[in-house]
């Protein structure tokens, strides 16, 4: 597909934060506007290619999450998406909402501003990625012991919650239990814990009724008036690793609906995975662009035009 219509950067008034792949924007008090882009990263650092409409995908897919399966669960901060003349019109025209792009209002939701924790919350509900390394290596997870002989790909006895740091730069850092309580607070810590499995069960029972396997998942977490909120994205491919439930099999990982493509050719190549990153083909990004695709599509029972 071509790239002539991807948005890799944005440049409107009141920026607050630009992430990887998120551009937030402040709309008025209290109320923000988040803009996913289509920059993908890999190993922490941006490519400099994109992929187009992922920003839209991904926009769409919180949206349904946090709409249709686990808005009862714990407060969101989504208002709506600023494509919704409704939403528009009930937040008002300001700030950065009336220097938007038409053309950009599937890709921009509009949302409440949050005190941010700190701490990544992520669950696992079966051995992959750093979490398979660590096992392999030291039997453990967040250095606590599992049951000895558990393969690759293989499903945990229960979903586990293993949180990471959530530095402004860099790679995240797994935290031991001890270590988590002690950057958040106990009581904190342990509604943390409850409300993210609670999420990623009932996330995990909507991808097994689709024919799909949510693997892991990293959720964030903020304050809105005093009530725990959930921010940021959620359950996207970019957050989250989901495989095919007719490929899963313990001892072989199955091909991931995610940016494992664009992952495994970096590999294959001699970059160092520091900044600047390489060119990436362009038969990569769409090879990328069409698991996203598929996930959306899965997922949400949606197919996905532009």
């Amino acid at each position: 597909m071509s790239t002539q219509n991807a948005v890799l950067t944005t440049d409107l008034p009141g920026l607050v934060h630009r992430g990887k792949v998120r551009d937030t924007y402040r709309v008025s008090d209290g109320i923000l506007m988040m803009i996913a882009t289509d920059r993908i990263s890999a190993f922490d650092v941006i490519m400099n290619d994109p992929v187009p409409q992922k920003g839209v995908l991904l926009a769409k897919m919180s949206a349904f999450w946090f709409r249709n399966v686990i808005a009862d669960i714990v407060d969101n901060h989504m208002i709506g998406m600023a494509s919704d003349p409704e939403i528009a019109a009930m937040v008002g025209n300001t700030g950065a909402l009336a220097n938007l792009p038409s053309e950009w209002g599937d890709r921009a939701m509009l949302i409440r501003e949050a005190e941010r924790i700190d701490m990544e919350c992520v669950v696992r509900g079966y051995l992959a990625g750093a979490g398979w390394a660590e096992y392999e290596s030291n039997g453990t997870l967040n250095s606590a012991s599992l049951p000895k002989g558990l393969r690759a790909a293989e499903r945990l006895p229960e979903p586990l919650f293993t949180p990471s740091t959530k530095p402004e730069e860099g790679h995240d850092l797994p935290l031991t239990e001890a270590e988590a309580k002690n950057l958040v607070g106990t009581e904190l810590h342990d509604e943390l814990k409850e409300t993210s499995i609670a999420i990623y069960e009932r996330a995990r029972k909507h991808a097994e009724d689709h024919g799909m396997i949510l693997v892991d998942t990293k959720f964030e977490f903020g304050f809105v008036d005093g009530a725990l909120t959930l921010i940021d994205e959620v359950l996207t491919p970019d957050s989250s690793r989901f495989w095919d439930a007719d490929d899963w099999q313990p001892g072989a990982f199955p091909l991931a609906y995610d940016k494992q493509h664009l992952r495994e050719w970096l590999l294959s190549t001699s970059w160092n995975r520091e900044p600047p990153p390489p060119k990436v083909p362009a038969e990569v990004m769409d090879m990328t662009r069409q698991r996203y695709i598929s996930a959306y599509e899965r997922l949400t029972g949606s197919v996905f035009s532009v």
